[in-house]
C-alpha cells in the first residue's frame, strides 16, 4: 500500500471534505476516503454526527465538523451549513458525498457552492433521476440497458389488478432514495411471496404508493456484481473497476460485506457506454445482477457518489475512485494501471453474520477467486487503528446500556420487595 501511494502525486494544498446527511455514524466509506487521501498528505475534513464517530477518530482527519442532520432538512438550510463549513476550512475543498441526499444537493445547488468547493460539473437534474428507482429504470429503457421488469403503481387499484397476473415472488422497493429518511413504504428491499401478502402491504401504502414492484431474480440463478468508477467532465472513465459480491448484509439485499475485484471487460464496457450516453461525470457505485437464465447483466442500483466499499478497488498505480476525482479536479493526471484482480474487501462487523446466513442458504459465487491477492479491511488498518476500536465501542454500547438498565431495574424491584 505504501509503495503504491508514494507514486501518486496529489495537490496537498486542496483539502477534501466528507459530506454526509443523516444519522449513520458507522459508515466505513467515509473512513476509507479520509485514509485514502490522507495517506497522500491531503488535509481531510468531515461532517460527523458527534465527536465519537469512527471517522472522527482517524489519525488522517485534520478536523471534524459536528453537525447532526436527518437528511430531511430544507435544501437552503443544508447549503447554508455547507457554506459555513467552507468558510471555516478557508480554501476550496473537494466535496466527497457519501449519500444520495448529499450528491443531489451538491448538483442542484452547484451555483451557490461553486468557489468554496470543487466537484464534478454534473448536469443539475441527473443525480436525482439516477438515485430514483423510477428515473433509473426509465433511463435504462431509453438506452437499452437491461434491467428487471418493473411496475410503478399509482394506486391501490393498480396493485390489486397487478396481483392477479404477477409472477411471485417479487420484490418491493421505495421509489425514491430519499423516502428512507422520511416514512418509507417498505423497509429496504422486501421480498413478497404471494398475492395475499402483496395486498396486505399495499393497504398501508396510501392512495399513491411510493413503491416499485420488481421482478425477483432468484439468487440460485444470479450473481451480484459491482462497478465503481470515476468519470471526468467528458464522461470519460479515469478509473473503472469491476468486482463480484460474495456476501451482503442483510443477505442478498443489503450492504456489501465481502467482495473481490474480478476482471469483467463486458460489464465494464456496458457501464462505460451507459455513462457516456447519459452524460454523467463524477464517482459512481453501480449494482448489477447477472441473470443466468438469459445470460444478461441487469442494472439494479445507480449510486451517483462513492460507495461504502470503494476502497476495495485500486489499480497498480495506487488509484481508487476518490483519488482519481481529487487528482482530476485539481488538474493532475490520473495514473493508469490494471485493477488489482483478486483483491478482497471485508467489512468486519457485518461479514460474520452474513457468513452464517450464506452458509445456511448454500449460496456460492463461482467467479470469486479461490485465494485473495490481498485484503482490504473496512475498519482495521495498522496505520490508523482508532476507527476500528471506536466502531467496536459503538456496537457494544447499546448492549452495555441495556444490561445496565436491566441491572438497575432488578435492584429497584429487589429494594421494593424488601421494603414490603
Amino acid at each position: 500500500m505504501a509503495s503504491r501511494s508514494a507514486s501518486v502525486s496529489a495537490d496537498r494544498s486542496v483539502p477534501g471534505l466528507i459530506v454526509k446527511f443523516g444519522n449513520y455514524p458507522l459508515h466505513h466509506g467515509g473512513v476509507g476516503a479520509i485514509r485514502s487521501l490522507g495517506r497522500l498528505g491531503v488535509p481531510m475534513y468531515a461532517i460527523t454526527e458527534d465527536r465519537w464517530t469512527p471517522a472522527a477518530a482517524s489519525r488522517y482527519l485534520t478536523a471534524g465538523f459536528v453537525w447532526p442532520t436527518t437528511g430531511t432538512e430544507r435544501a437552503e438550510e443544508l447549503v447554508a451549513g455547507l457554506l459555513r463549513i467552507g468558510d471555516r476550512i478557508g480554501r476550496p475543498a473537494v466535496l466527497l458525498p457519501t449519500d444520495e441526499e448529499a450528491a443531489v444537493l451538491i448538483a442542484e445547488h452547484a451555483d451557490a457552492l461553486a468557489g468554496r468547493f470543487l466537484f464534478p460539473p454534473v448536469e443539475r437534474e441527473l443525480p436525482r433521476r439516477l438515485a430514483s428507482k423510477q428515473g433509473l429504470h426509465e433511463l435504462c429503457v431509453e438506452h437499452g440497458v437491461p434491467a428487471p421488469a418493473t411496475l410503478f403503481p399509482s394506486s391501490y387499484e393498480e396493485v390489486e389488478k397487478y396481483a392477479g397476473t404477477a409472477v411471485f415472488p417479487l420484490v418491493a422497493k421505495n421509489r425514491e432514495a430519499f423516502e428512507r429518511r422520511r416514512r418509507p413504504a417498505v423497509s429496504g428491499t422486501t421480498r413478497i411471496p404471494d398475492a395475499r401478502r402483496l395486498l396486505e402491504l399495499a393497504r398501508g401504502w396510501g392512495p399513491s404508493p411510493g413503491v416499485i414492484l420488481q421482478e425477483y431474480l432468484p439468487r440460485e440463478e444470479a450473481e451480484d456484481w459491482i462497478v465503481h468508477a470515476y468519470f471526468d467532465a467528458d464522461s470519460t472513465p479515469q478509473a473503472l473497476f469491476t468486482g463480484v459480491k460474495v456476501r451482503s448484509w442483510p443477505p442478498h439485499a443489503g450492504m456489501t460485506a465481502h467482495a473481490y475485484i474480478v476482471d469483467n471487460p463486458e460489464l465494464a464496457a456496458m457501464a462505460a457506454q451507459f455513462i457516456k450516453q447519459i452524460g454523467f461525470c463524477g464517482i459512481i457505485d453501480l449494482d448489477w445482477r447477472f441473470d443466468r437464465r438469459d445470460g444478461r447483466y441487469k442494472l439494479l442500483d445507480f449510486n451517483p457518489r462513492m460507495g461504502a466499499q470503494f476502497r476495495m478497488f485500486e489499480n497498480e498505480a495506487g488509484i481508487d475512485v476518490v483519488r482519481a476525482q481529487h487528482l482530476d479536479l485539481t488538474g493532475r493526471r490520473v495514473p493508469e494501471g490494471e485493477q488489482l484482480a483478486g483483491r478482497r474487501f471485508v467489512v468486519e462487523n457485518i461479514d460474520l453474520p452474513a457468513l452464517a446466513a450464506y452458509r445456511r442458504s448454500g449460496y456460492t459465487t463461482p467467479h470469486a477467486p479461490a485465494r485473495a491477492t490481498g485484503t482490504e479491511l473496512a475498519w482495521a488498518a495498522r496505520d490508523d487503528i482508532k476507527p476500528f476500536f471506536t466502531m467496536c465501542a459503538r456496537l457494544v454500547r447499546p448492549g452495555v446500556r441495556h444490561l445496565w438498565q436491566m441491572w438497575r431495574s432488578r435492584r429497584r424491584a429487589a429494594a421494593a420487595a424488601a421494603g414490603e
